[in-house]
């Protein structure tokens, strides 16, 4: 027995998988090209996706929200666990990236449930919100740049339902949150919004070390 979370071994990790990962044979291909690429280590893993597809249909999601996108690893398991009518935006940048994404979508026979907003996703949200959208969301995946984690957060809260659910990744930052020498502009972001988050009341609130940390904040009723 332990009184904290468990630290994973290799031997571990991959036992854990082996019992528990029920990945299809897409997901396994997505996950191989992303490795390829350039900045590839920014894919989430796979009992990550996994976890969130598992919180899609927890919360009974229809309506789901994704701040960055990459190569559409996370999305295509949040896509899959939605309902037929269920609808996903995904917000990002890169369109050479979501190209990648958008033919795993399309493979898997999502990409009708997915729109895919290429631009900067304050200016996204912005929108949504002027079209009338508060309040309709039921999750959403942040998972950008560091330094607007904070302006991220306030508006996926705004468009959550009560009773909606944020998920934030890198929380942990790769333990750099609590190395003292490191002073860059993205580790102090993710101090500062985890300091900030935790006293929220407007959220009930977990961190979790899954994946590189993963807080879910949960919109209050």
């Amino acid at each position: 027995m332990s009184a904290r979370s468990l630290q994973l071994s290799d031997k571990l990790y991959a036992y854990l998988l082996s019992v528990s990962l029920r990945d299809e044979p897409l997901q396994r291909r997505l996950r191989r090209e992303t490795r390829r690429m350039p900045m590839g280590g920014m894919q989430i893993s796979p009992e990550q996706g996994q976890f969130m597809a598992l919180l899609i249909e927890l919360i009974g999601a229809r309506k789901a929200l994704e701040i960055g996108t990459f190569t559409g690893y996370s999305a295509l398991s949040v896509a899959r666990a939605l309902p037929r009518d269920g609808h996903l935006v995904c917000c990002d940048v890169n369109a050479a990236t979501t190209a990648v994404a958008r033919k795993y979508w399309a493979a898997a026979g999502v990409a009708g449930k997915v729109t895919l907003e290429l631009g900067p996703a304050l200016k996204t949200l912005d929108r949504l919100l002027a079209e009338g959208a508060a309040g309709s969301f039921d999750f959403a995946f942040i998972d950008a740049d560091k330094t607007s984690y904070r302006h991220y957060f306030e508006r996926c809260l705004t468009l959550m339902r009560p009773g909606g659910l944020i998920a934030v990744d890198n929380v942990l930052w790769s333990g750099r949150v609590v190395d003292a020498r490191r002073t860059d502009a993205d580790t102090r972001a993710i101090r500062a919004f985890n300091k900030r988050l935790k006293g929220d009341r407007r959220v009930t609130l977990s961190m979790l070390p899954v994946g590189d940390g993963l807080t879910l904040a949960l919109k209050r009723r």
